[in-house]
């Protein structure tokens, strides 16, 4: 007899252990803004339009500020991410934070997001019927948010969002475009902690950045 299909998780319903509005997005309370990201990530947490719906402990909605200028754009939640439901909480994001703050630029005046609102399995790339079921919700976000600038993340998010595959190390540092918004070619921080010869050149690549963004406020 062939074994029995495994069934599938059903999505994890928000309570006081998972992310939620008020965990994940910053700024005034009485904002039109934050009514319709609250809208929006109920919408993404309950989401099973592809099969990583049914797979993940909660959907990685995105956190940071709603009147932020400046949104970082990552591939997709990893472990710790899908566990907490927040972007970037690991080493990668602890680094990603450290080089924000040497620039006077503080996580919370940011918007951080990924393409992919659920982890793939062990961390695979995103299949392309993933990218084209989620990626609305990231569109979503950047109309609502309307930030000034965007910052990509590491080869696999800049290539998506420029819709082709990229030389992050010839292109790291230079900017391109997405959504009618300029985009900032930026190396990923964890692949920072897995080649740390590598580390100057994100710090270059974020104090590049924070110079333009500083720069656009003014």
């Amino acid at each position: 007899m062939p074994p029995r299909a495994a069934t599938p998780r059903a999505p994890a319903k928000i309570n006081a252990q998972t992310a939620t509005p008020d965990l994940v997005l910053k700024g005034p309370p009485d904002s039109d803004k934050r009514a319709q990201l609250a809208q929006l990530f109920e919408t993404v947490s309950v989401c099973t339009k592809c099969a990583l719906g049914s797979q993940r402990t909660q959907a990685v909605f995105g956190v940071g500020n709603y009147d932020a200028d400046l949104m970082f754009i990552g591939e997709a939640p990893g472990a710790n991410e899908d566990r907490m439901g927040i972007p970037f909480v690991g080493n990668a994001g602890k680094l990603l934070t450290q080089e924000l703050e040497k620039n006077n630029i503080p996580r919370d005046d940011v918007f951080i997001a990924n393409i992919l609102k659920c982890r793939p399995p062990e961390n695979r790339d995103p299949l392309p019927g993933e990218i084209e079921q989620c990626s609305p919700y990231l569109l979503q976000q950047i109309d609502i948010i309307k930030p000034k600038l965007l910052c990509g993340l590491g080869r696999f998010a800049c290539g998506l969002l420029m819709k082709q595959q990229i030389p992050i190390m010839k292109l790291r540092g230079t900017w391109s475009q997405y959504h009618g918004l300029p985009l900032f070619i930026c190396l990923h921080p964890s692949a920072i902690l897995h080649n740390p010869n590598n580390r100057e050149l994100f710090i270059q690549d974020i104090a590049q950045l924070a110079k333009t963004y500083h720069e656009k406020r003014q």
